[in-house]
Parts: structure tokens; C-alpha cells; sequence
């Protein structure tokens, strides 16, 4: 028998496909403040559909001091008796750059092949969309939720969610719940039933090197003033050493080796190597003695993001530069904390700093810690049922080499776990120009999340109990 919910949210799916594309025409650019009125635009239209959707006591979430983009928040707590969840998405999207590789204008969706591009459509409005909708749908037919959810829908997250962990301590009365499921992560593979379990942790700043007052003319002091990009250069280079391991001392205090069972397991992970490094014209590169999978999902990491400086416009123009920059992140391990491996990473580049150049170390972002959901957590089991009844497989139980910040914050200030359920695929560009969201996902994503929420409905809230950390 057909679950009408779900028949009500498919056959709503071209609206789903239109309020889609007006979420992906705001150009919710966090980072960037020329993109404030896009920011704007995103908060009030997600807003205007939650007042649609009969949710209350809506609100914008900041700090204490009113600094940075609100998170928005509403509930509908209809189920006294049942599980209170926390459903996370966030509107914020990367920059565009470089728009000279997009296909189609980044910010205006166009359907093509299957598929709809715009920056943000993956990572995270469509599956956030999918999120809302099948509440939506539950609320249409059958008149109310058949748990009590509690909605947070972040500003942050591609910054780093640097205000999250103070409005979850400001509010976390209102947030109060059982426990957390995120639209916001990635399926690892279309062929491939799989539930994340896991993500890296995150850190990161930007340095400057400076070895002169001003640019020079390089027939006049070439030879006898250092280049900064060529320290610059230096530095980067002796972050690894020829095996590919980080070179960074106490880099990786915490990180504990592989045991042979989590290898064992991983091994036993269906994966075309050749396949990935096919689709994207790369070989498999990295820290020697381990595997592509193990060193994606356990082993942390140290890369440059952009590096600049002197002169890089058309033709040429004979300058030594005064100052070089680059961008530094860092993906972590279970064990591993973001200060002490930041401090080292900091520490070592200091250390290489040859005496005629001086070094600048800014733009310290947002850090998480990694993050592992318990193996029996009962909103995981939750999870894997609404997979199996929608796909007829048992999920795999992979990890995923990228962050959700999100994670780590609301264990550390809430004592909540997360479950990721996100309907994003990982080859989908985000981050990456042409980012797209696979239509197909529609409805792969609304059965998921109706059937998810029925499970969740049969849960005691007491079985929650053991999990909450106070």
C-alpha cells in the first residue's frame, strides 16, 4: 500500500523543482559581504515557506553581541509522546569563482541532462528542500508531524559555522532535543546504498609572507632580494615529506594507527579506484602504506587552497614581489584536536622561516573536531530502516573525507549526535564550478525522509536517553 504523505510529496515534486530553483537565484554567499542582499533574499523566502508550513515560534538565531548571519530556527512540536528531533540544513553557499568555468550562470538553476546546476543546488538547498517538503506533505495530509521537530537552518556552514557553537550554548533551551539529523553531507556513490557515519574534522588560516617594503624591479635587485613567493613556495614544500606523509612535528599527536578489523572493513567497501581517478584525469597519490579509502575517511591532511602574489595578469611585467599569500586547511582524525594540530602546522612554518623574510599568520577560521555517530544509536537504526524499506538493500556504513562542522559543535555544546541523511551525491561539483543536483534524487530523497520520520515515530523517547551527554 502506498503511503499517501508520499504520494502527496511526489506528486508535488515540480513545485518542489520551482521553489528550488528561486532558493538557488540568492546568491547566499557567506563569506563574501557583497552578497549580503542574496544572503537576505534566501533567509525570507525559507521563512516565508515555514509560515506556509504552520511552524512556530520562528526565530533568527546570532550571537550574543548580534555578529554574524543568523541561523533560522521554528518547531512544530504536534507528537508530546515522540522523539524531539533537530532537522539541519543551512542556506549559505560557496563563492562562484571562477566563473569563467561554469557552463551556466552559477546563480540562475538550468535544468540539463537530468540534472539542475547552480551553485548551492547540491550542497545545500536541494536537499534542505527535500527536508522541508516531505514535512510539508506530512503536515497536508495528515494534518500535523507524527514527531516533534525542531527546525535550525544555518548561515555559517561554508565559513566554518564560527557563531554556531555560541547560539547553540545562547539557545540551548530552545534547541533541547533527542537528537540531530542533517541534510546537509553527501551520499558517497549513485550505485551504492550507504549511510555516513562518520567526517573529518576541519581547521585552517592564511599567511603572508613579506621580504621587502615594496615591489621591485627585478633587473635591479634580482638576485639580491629574496622572492617571497619562492619562500613562500619553501614553506608549503616542507609540509610533506617525498613519502607524502605530513612533516609537521606533533601534527599527528592523538591520531591513532588502523587496527586491522577497521581495515579488514574498509577492504570489504565495493570501489573502483580507477574509476574516481578516471573521472576527474588524476592518479591515486598520498601518504605511503595507505589505501585511497583509508587515507580519505582516516588519515588527516595538510593542503594549500590558493596561493598568490606578484604579477599574474596578461603579458609580462618583470617584478619581484614584496609578499606572498596562501590558504592552508586541514582535514582531522578521530583523535586528533583542531588547536593543537593548528598550533603545530603554525609552529613548523615559523621554524622554516629563513631570517630575511617574515611571516604573517591571519584569517584563522572555524575549526571542528571529527566526528562518529555510535554504532547503536537508535536514530541511526532509524536511518539504515528507512534506506532498507526504500531501496530493498542493507546500507553500507562509510565515513566521509569532508566536514560538517555541525557534528562535532552539537556534541561538544549540546551532547546530541548527528545522523547525516543527505541526498547530495559526491561527484556533484559542490564547491566546484557547475555545481549540479541530480532530479532523480527528488524522489529517492522524499521516500527517505517520509519513511524516516515513521521510523522515528515508533521510537520511545527514552531510548534517546543513553545518548544524550549533559
Amino acid at each position: 500500500m502506498s503511503d499517501p504523505v508520499l504520494a502527496h510529496a511526489l506528486n508535488h515534486e515540480p513545485q518542489l523543482i520551482e521553489g528550488l530553483k528561486a532558493l538557488v537565484a540568492c546568491s547566499s554567499v557567506g563569506a563574501d559581504p557583497a552578497m549580503a542582499a542574496g544572503m537576505e533574499e534566501a533567509r525570507q523566502l525559507i521563512e516565508a515557506r515555514l509560515d506556509a508550513m504552520g511552524f512556530m515560534n520562528r526565530k533568527r538565531l546570532t550571537p550574543a553581541d548580534g555578529s554574524g548571519q543568523p541561523a533560522l530556527y521554528a518547531e512544530r512540536l504536534d507528537a508530546p509522546k515522540a522523539p524531539t528531533i533537530l532537522i539541519y540544513a543551512h542556506y549559505d553557499v560557496q563563492p562562484s569563482d571562477p566563473l569563467d568555468k561554469w557552463e551556466t550562470p552559477p546563480f540562475d538553476a538550468t535544468e540539463r541532462d537530468g540534472r539542475l546546476y547552480g551553485r548551492g543546488v547540491s550542497d545545500d538547498k536541494g536537499p534542505m528542500m527535500i527536508a522541508l517538503d516531505t514535512l510539508a506533505a506530512f503536515v497536508a495530509v495528515e494534518g500535523q508531524l507524527p514527531i516533534n521537530v525542531k527546525l535550525l537552518i544555518e548561515g555559517e556552514e561554508e565559513t566554518g559555522s564560527r557563531s554556531l557553537p555560541e547560539i547553540l550554548q545562547t539557545h540551548r533551551n530552545l534547541l533541547a532535543a533527542d537528537a540531530v539529523l542533517s541534510a546537509d553531507g553527501a551520499r558517497w556513490r549513485p550505485d551504492l546504498v550507504a549511510l555516513n557515519v562518520g567526517s573529518r574534522g576541519n581547521a585552517g588560516f592564511e599567511l603572508r609572507v613579506q621580504t621587502a617594503s615594496q615591489d621591485l624591479h627585478s633587473g635591479r635587485y634580482g638576485g639580491i632580494v629574496a622572492n617571497p613567493l619562492h619562500v613562500l613556495s619553501h614553506l608549503i614544500a616542507s609540509l610533506h615529506d617525498a613519502q607524502g606523509h605530513i612533516a609537521v612535528k606533533g601534527f599527528y599527536d592523538g591520531v591513532a594507527e588502523l587496527t586491522n578489523n577497521e581495515r579488514a572493513k574498509i577492504a570489504e567497501i565495493p570501489y573502483d579506484e580507477n574509476a574516481l581517478f578516471g573521472l576527474i584525469a588524476s592518479q591515486p597519490f598520498g601518504e605511503e602504506g595507505y589505501s585511497t579509502l583509508e587515507r580519505l575517511w582516516m588519515r588527516p591532511t595538510v593542503d594549500v587552497n590558493g596561493m598568490w602574489g606578484g604579477y599574474t595578469g596578461a603579458g609580462s611585467k618583470t617584478v619581484i614581489p614584496n609578499e606572498a599569500f596562501a590558504k592552508l586547511t586541514m582535514r582531522l582524525v578521530p583523535g586528533q584536536d583542531p588547536q593543537t594540530a593548528k598550533k603545530a602546522v603554525m609552529t613548523h612554518l615559523k621554524a622554516q622561516l629563513p631570517p630575511y623574510a617574515s611571516l604573517e599568520i591571519y584569517g584563522d577560521r572555524g575549526q571542528s573536531g571529527a566526528y562518529s555517530v555510535p554504532e547503536n544509536h537508535p536514530l541511526l537504526g532509524a536511518a539504515a530502516g528507512a534506506l532498507e524499506h526504500t531501496t530493498g538493500d542493507t546500507p553500507l556504513k562509510v565515513r566521509i573525507g569532508a566536514s560538517l562542522p555541525l557534528t562535532e559543535i552539537v556534541s561538544r555544546v549540546l551532547g546530541l549526535d548527528t545522523v547525516m541523511f543527505s541526498f547530495a551525491l559526491s561527484d556533484e561539483n559542490f564547491h566546484a564550478p557547475n555545481e549540479f543536483f541530480r532530479l532523480s534524487s527528488i524522489g529517492d530523497g522524499l521516500a527517505a525522509w517520509v519513511q524516516i520520520i515513521r521510523e522515528i515515530a515508533v521510537i520511545a523517547p527514552d531510548d534517546f536517553a543513553p545518548f544524550r551527554q549533559t
